[in-house]
């Protein structure tokens, strides 16, 4: 069996996925995703299985693939939206995710910006590294409206926090679990629109899908945020409209924005967002702690192996 492991996180941290990879006595090659379709065509016939992060499982890449061996994509992660899973079925290629292994280091993420915005970190660190006692006016959390958009289990945590922090709570989704919504007193929102224009902190935690794709645009900006809003996306850059980002901001609409991910990624050499004081940008690290890797990256060693042994 040869197999194709793409994924950075898995490769640049250590710990016992490493091993349970050795285990499997499969001999593996590496590439640093995310990998373009235009790399993966003239190589995937070569593979088994892939262990892939956010790499592009086209139609194409797929029919080329399942011609000769490709039989399990096994996804590092949660979501499946590089993969063209329609295609992916038709073919008989088995496609898995690791569901439940991120949620938590992601909801700390979420906070680790919102803290660092509200209280000018990046910038202070900057100021004393330079050798400045510049001291800035920061803001509280405490009372602010939050409302997740996407309620799946980071949404969860991410409220669960914002509770102790003292804040009121919001979230928006099409399937609402009545039981947690009581239980932790979350104010549930019809729509988009009625979040959006109601909460202090918007934060994105949806999978992107045809029908949320850019569903933070110029238009929602415009009518529905809430003056000062501050906008954190931990999800997926596909369901921000970057343009409607930078004219909310630069017309003063909303406040900033905390990323950790692009609709492009890497991000481009002269990409806008690199200039602007309000917006904070990590490079989807969100789940790139020990503990989660470590964690993804065992359970998509154990599903690929699973698939692979059905396979034969």
């Amino acid at each position: 069996m040869k197999i194709l492991l793409t994924t950075t996180s898995f490769q640049d941290t250590p710990g016992k996925h490493h091993e349970a990879l050795k285990e499997t006595g499969f001999e593996v090659d590496t590439l640093r995703g995310p990998v373009s379709e235009d790399v993966l065509l003239p190589i995937i016939e070569n593979y088994d299985g892939v262990i892939c992060g956010d790499d592009y499982f086209t139609r194409s890449v797929l029919e080329k693939g399942k011609a000769s061996k490709l039989k399990v994509l096994s996804k590092y992660g949660i979501g499946l939206d590089k993969i063209d899973l329609s295609a992916a079925e038709e073919l008989g290629i088995a496609v898995t995710n690791c569901p439940g292994v991120n949620h938590i280091t992601v909801a700390e993420h979420t906070f680790a910006l919102i803290l660092a915005f509200y209280k000018n970190i990046p910038e202070e660190i900057n100021h004393t590294r330079s050798g400045e006692w510049t001291r800035l006016i920061g803001n509280e959390i405490y009372g602010k409206k939050l409302g997740v958009a996407g309620l799946g289990r980071i949404g969860k945590e991410i409220l669960i926090r914002a509770k102790v922090f003292g804040m009121d709570i919001y979230a928006f989704d099409q399937f609402v679990e009545k039981e947690f919504v009581e239980k932790n007193k979350v104010i549930v929102c019809n729509t988009i629109e009625e979040l959006v224009s109601t909460v202090d902190i918007l934060s994105l935690n949806m999978n992107v899908n045809e029908n949320n794709y850019h569903i933070i645009n110029r238009a929602l900006i415009t009518k529905h945020s809430k003056k000062n809003q501050l906008i954190v996306n931990t999800a997926r850059g596909e369901l921000i409209d970057e343009s409607a980002i930078i004219y909310g901001l630069e017309n003063l609409i909303i406040a900033g924005y905390a990323t950790d991910v692009l609709e492009k990624e890497p991000m481009d050499a002269n990409h806008p967002f690199k200039n602007m004081n309000n917006v904070l940008l990590t490079p989807h690290i969100g789940s790139r702690t020990y503990e989660s890797v470590e964690r993804q990256g065992a359970m998509a060693v154990e599903n690929l192996v699973n698939e692979l042994i059905l396979k034969v």
